[in-house]
């Protein structure tokens, strides 16, 4: 079956991407605050409610990436669409603590079947060893999606206040979500493997380590990187304010995160997509420790640059997160080893606004020997991680 252009498939999905994110994942920065009023709980309640939401997709991921790499990600993400919209309707009409934590419980299964993992599963499903570009593209589009999603977020609850923005993005789901996701092509469900007539892609050989130690170094990989990247993202104001910047210098050096992520995945997409993608993740995961260096050794006169740094860094591992387990494994079963690699990773991503607030209060900017501390493990793990050939341009059947 003839595949339409890897561009189209890119956009929509992409923008998809862009929707289920800025709906979801940076939602309560904008609307936990009204919520709370509202509801007459603490803000750290419904921030608690949406680390239930982390935990609930983290523990969804192998599932879903298993349903990806048996029927494609067609069906799975038009699914998660409508679940999106259920679960954000859900939150838009809910009375307590016990409504809210079940909403977003709901919206966790969305998230754990229609995010970043769930995206790249379907392109590997699609695509196979070329999805790198594909990977890319979409990590692309949908960096700006707080861009999008905090001023949007903000504007609806000014206008229609909280529960009309949840509906709201529930109905973007439903208007502009499902359409994206069912522009997928349709992909035939794949048999089960026959020993006497094995698939190409299973003959390629094994990795230089044993596969296990392999996956567990990837895993603690991401697991670090992730619990990096959503402590700095809850802390970083307070952290370079500790570290004595002044108020206003740590929101604007915190806008420049952003922007350094997409110039990262820009690099990655450009001049780094001509080396190894292990290559490219050790270069990007030296970004954090070398910020915090600069950071702890310079002072405050050194945060654009840690923020760059980390930024920049930030940007291309996620995209390593979806290259990475497919250059080192192949497509075969994609879908289902990204869930059960990522799981410890959306643990630490739920723990991480906790434990970090916790070292934070307790010792100040040194609290970034930890994130540093995690950074440089992350790449000394990944100095660990064999060099194999990626083999591009091999899809799987259809």
């Amino acid at each position: 079956m003839a595949l339409p252009s890897n561009a189209g498939t890119v956009a929509a999905l992409g923008t998809a991407q862009t929707l289920a994110w800025a709906s979801t994942y940076y939602l309560p920065a904008m609307l936990a605050a009204p919520m709370a009023r509202d509801l007459g709980v603490g803000t750290p309640t419904v921030f608690a409610a949406f680390s239930v939401a982390l935990g609930v997709s983290a523990l969804v991921g192998p599932w879903s990436g298993r349903a990806i790499d048996r029927h494609g990600g067609r069906p799975v993400l038009m699914g998660t669409s409508l679940l999106f919209a259920l679960g954000l309707a859900a939150l838009g009409t809910s009375q307590g603590v016990w409504s809210l934590f079940a909403a977003w419980a709901l919206i966790g299964l969305a998230m754990g079947s229609g995010l970043y993992e769930a995206a790249f599963s379907a392109l590997v499903r699609l695509y196979g060893h070329g999805s790198r570009s594909a990977i890319t593209g979409i990590t692309l589009i949908a960096g700006f999606a707080s861009t999008v999603g905090w001023p949007l977020s903000s504007l609806l609850e000014a206008q229609v206040g909280w529960r009309g923005a949840c509906f709201a993005w529930a109905g973007l789901h439903l208007v502009f979500g499902l359409p994206l996701n069912a522009a997928l092509p349709r992909l035939a469900a794949l048999a089960p493997p026959d020993p006497a007539h094995r698939l190409d892609a299973d003959r390629e050989p094994p990795p230089a380590v044993r596969p296990r130690l392999t996956a567990a170094l990837l895993a603690f990989v991401f697991a670090a990187t992730w619990f990096i990247s959503t402590a700095m993202a809850a802390h970083l104001p307070s952290l370079l304010q500790a570290s004595g910047a002044s108020l206003a210098v740590a929101v604007g050096v915190g806008a420049l995160i952003g922007p350094a992520q997409v110039a990262g995945r820009l690099l990655e997409f450009s001049f780094l997509r001509h080396v190894h993608p292990l290559l490219s993740a050790r270069l990007a995961a030296v970004g954090h420790p070398a910020g915090v260096a600069a950071l702890l050794i310079a002072g405050p006169v050194a945060a654009p640059l840690f923020a760059v740094l980390h930024g920049a860094g930030n940007g291309i591992l996620t995209i390593a997160k979806g290259t990475l387990p497919l250059v080192l494994f192949g497509p075969q079963g994609y879908g289902q080893r990204q869930g059960w690699l990522m799981l410890p990773a959306r643990l630490a991503q739920a723990m991480a606004p906790f434990l970090f607030g916790l070292a934070l209060v307790q010792w100040g900017s040194g609290a970034l020997w930890l994130s540093a501390g995690l950074g440089a493990s992350a790449l000394l793990a990944l100095m660990a991680l064999p060099r194999v050939r990626t083999g591009e341009g091999k899809q799987p059947p259809t």
